[in-house]
């Protein structure tokens, strides 16, 4: 029976509210009849094996996190080449010991390990990990010298860093949990084999179920607590001195709250407290406090903002690291003469890493990166160094150690970076162009979007640039995120395989900075859909493809939108592939997580955002849609989706095929052990090998296809 709710005076009729009950007889039987059309479907895309088997061949190699250090031991994790999951192992004088493997722990492959922490001697090791992709799981004590739990496990945990006490006769560490009916997350303070054994204590409560609280440990002495707002605008920042102060009742100092300001710290082994800031700076710049008075008036700029990139990281190094201790002004000045800011800047997807002089900002020099990809995870050392991830189109991810005051990083451990195989590229460079040779070749195109904005589009090939052929155009949008360039076996097998893949920078992401992402959020969230119509018309009308070879691509948020612009523009593409996406924008905020997102999105208790909503919802205009021919779509969905809830893509794929044509079908592949967090290397292979085998099939990407 069809509902229809009446919104603002408006009925907005909903026929498939009954799919929004996951388990009720007539939904499995839906998720029946619709997993048995996608197999037939499947069968025949003949690009499928193809694909699959060149993923699993581009990520057979190890694949290391950069090492974090306690005494004699180095903590890592490596997923060995061919294995589903990574395994938390220590390694000492070159001899390594597994201290947990996930495929142990479940032979099932459905626990992913998603955060460790060693305490500070290196005894005990906090690992947290969730089952079936929900994000919520159970936090572990583990002895690093067998590998066995030392107490029972907490449970409704958060993926979150664990932050142990620094002195060892006190042992016990802050970590988040959530522990009420309404969802709302604090932070606890556990005490490990304690004696008697007493109840964990809340020490920070988040003000309500729309926040989602950080804790950190800065140098063995200070505790970060931040609260995320849900939308990527701003966070409220704490700080306290755990020297000589309660540990059960820290006293939390007030770096920002209640400001849009987005920001996060580090402490320097001169005593005084970095920031990385959007405070006066949509790019972001560092800034410098006392920690002992740490409000914004009080901070001194350092690295100020670069207008043409967005500063997404840093780390502070020194060629002499001393303990923290207090510092005067004086002192400060003197000891930040040999600390270096090592800054991690983003250029439209291309990371750039420099040194800088901690005490005026100053570039020294700019550090030597093995191609134009993505740094990730740039964090100090205990000796003074500086460690991060690398990895490029062509280039799966590596571990780089960077010395104090040099320029070229070295691999971690000591062997040369897994490199895809290298992929020709005849011809010049075109402009914007990565260099050639070295994979696949990267230019930048501009599109003008509807209010006459100029949106990038970052094109990937392994041909002529000037060839047309099957596209894939992905774009995300949200929530202030950057759209970084690093490896994707998928991507790069889509490639090899003769497509072009490319991506558009649209408003509502962080591509462009702080300001790029308000530009298209709330009341304004169309000009992102706007921004990928003008994209996709820009790469036919610049010969990049034809209608009929374009495939739009994106997921969550970015599912959202390829859905919007499809059923706006039913005309603008040959296939839509949509990932775990919103559609209902009427109920997101009574499905999944959305009612943490109303900064973004709107909520549809308010006249003026509802009409904003309306405009592009997919599942709502979908609903009207009878008589378009739409593209063909693939939507995916998981079960156990805490996010994003499934009964987003089950009621897109119904409402999508009661309107489709015979030869545009409309597509639900369903899991039902998965959700939108980490899964097995096994399963995302088989996801992504449909994906593009769909994608392939609808654009004419075939074995006999020429490099584009």
């Amino acid at each position: 029976m069809s509902v229809v709710d009446t919104l603002h005076g408006h009925p907005i009729p909903d026929p498939y509210r009954w799919l929004e009950d996951p388990d009720s007889p007539a939904t499995r039987t839906w998720l029946a009849d619709r997993a048995r059309e996608f197999a037939r479907a499947a069968a025949n895309w003949p690009m499928r094996d193809r694909l699959a088997a060149r993923i699993r061949r581009l990520i057979a190699t190890d694949l290391w996190s950069p090492p974090v250090r306690r005494g004699d031991l180095a903590f890592t994790t490596r997923r060995d080449a061919g294995a589903d999951h990574p395994r938390l192992i220590t390694v000492r004088d070159g001899y390594e010991r597994v201290v947990f493997d996930p495929a142990v722990h479940d032979p099932s492959g459905r626990t992913t390990l998603d955060a460790w922490e060693p305490s500070p001697d290196g005894r005990l090791v906090a690992v947290q990990t969730s089952t079936g992709g929900t994000g919520r799981g159970a936090l572990r004590v583990l002895s690093t010298e067998n590998g066995l739990p030392v107490e029972e496990p907490i449970r409704g945990v958060r993926c979150s860093h664990v932050a142990w006490l620094p002195t060892p006769r006190d042992t016990a560490f802050y970590y988040v949990r959530s522990d009420s009916a309404e969802g709302r997350y604090g932070v606890w303070l556990h005490r490990v084999l304690a004696l008697p054994r007493r109840p964990d204590i809340l020490v920070h409560p988040c003000a309500g179920p729309c926040t989602v609280p950080a804790v950190r440990l800065l140098r063995g002495r200070w505790l970060l607590v931040s609260e995320n707002h849900g939308s990527g605008h701003r966070n409220d920042l704490w700080i306290a001195d755990l020297r000589g102060g309660s540990a059960h009742a820290p006293r939390l100092r007030a770096v920002h709250t209640g400001e849009e300001i987005a920001s996060e710290a580090e402490a320097g082994p001169d005593g005084l407290l970095y920031l990385r800031t959007t405070l006066d700076a949509p790019r972001r710049r560092i800034c410098v406090a006392d920690p002992a008075d740490p409000s914004p008036t009080q901070w001194r700029e350092v690295v100020p903002e670069d207008p043409g990139t967005t500063l997404d990281g840093f780390a502070v190094t020194s060629s002499a690291p001393r303990s923290p201790r207090p510092a005067t002004a004086a002192d400060a000045a003197e000891g930040s003469a040999d600390i270096e800011l090592l800054v991690s800047r983003t250029r439209l997807g291309i990371s750039e890493l420099s040194a800088h002089g901690a005490r005026d900002g100053r570039r020294l020099r700019r550090v030597e990166l093995p191609g134009d990809g993505m740094v990730t995870r740039l964090e100090a050392g205990t000796d003074g160094s500086a460690s991060f991830c690398y990895a490029d189109v062509a280039t799966q991810q590596t571990v780089l150690v960077l010395g104090h005051g040099q320029r070229h990083p070295h691999s971690w451990p000591l062997h040369a970076p897994p490199r895809a195989p290298r992929v020709s590229a005849p011809g010049a460079a075109a402009p914007n162009s990565s260099k050639p040779g070295r994979g696949p070749r990267r230019h930048t195109l501009w599109c003008r979007s509807t209010d006459g904005t100029s949106v990038p589009v970052t094109v990937f090939s392994t041909g002529s640039a000037d060839a047309p052929g099957p596209t894939i155009l992905h774009a995300y949008g949200g929530f202030g995120r950057p759209r970084q360039f690093g490896f994707s076996a998928t991507v790069l097998a889509w490639l090899l395989a003769g497509g072009r893949y490319a991506v558009a920078h649209v408003r509502g992401g962080g591509d462009a900075g702080k300001a790029w992402h308000p530009r298209g959020v709330h009341r304004d969230k169309i000009r992102s859909v706007q921004d990928l119509i003008a994209a996709a018309d820009a790469l036919v009308s610049d010969g990049y493809c034809a209608r009929d070879h374009l495939c739009l691509s994106g997921g969550s948020a970015g599912g959202l939108l390829v859905l919007a612009a499809a059923t706006m523009r039913p005309d603008l593409c040959s296939a839509v592939i949509a990932s775990a996406p919103l559609a209902d924008m009427a109920r997101f905020e009574q499905l999944g997580l959305g009612r943490m997102w109303t900064r973004e999105f709107g909520t549809a208790s308010d006249p003026v955002d509802f009409t904003a909503l309306m405009s592009y919802s997919p599942y709502h205009r979908a609903l009207n849609g009878q008589g378009h021919r739409y593209p063909a779509v693939l939507l995916t969905g998981c079960h156990g989706d805490t996010r994003i809830d499934a009964a987003h893509p089950r009621k897109m794929c119904a409402a999508l095929s009661a309107a489709a044509s015979p030869d545009r079908p409309v597509l639900l592949r369903y899991e039902r052990d998965a959700g939108h967090g980490a899964r097995a290397v096994t399963r995302a292979i088989e996801l992504a090998a449909d994906a593009h085998a769909f994608a392939a099939a609808r654009t004419g990407l075939s074995p006999r296809t020429r490099s584009a």
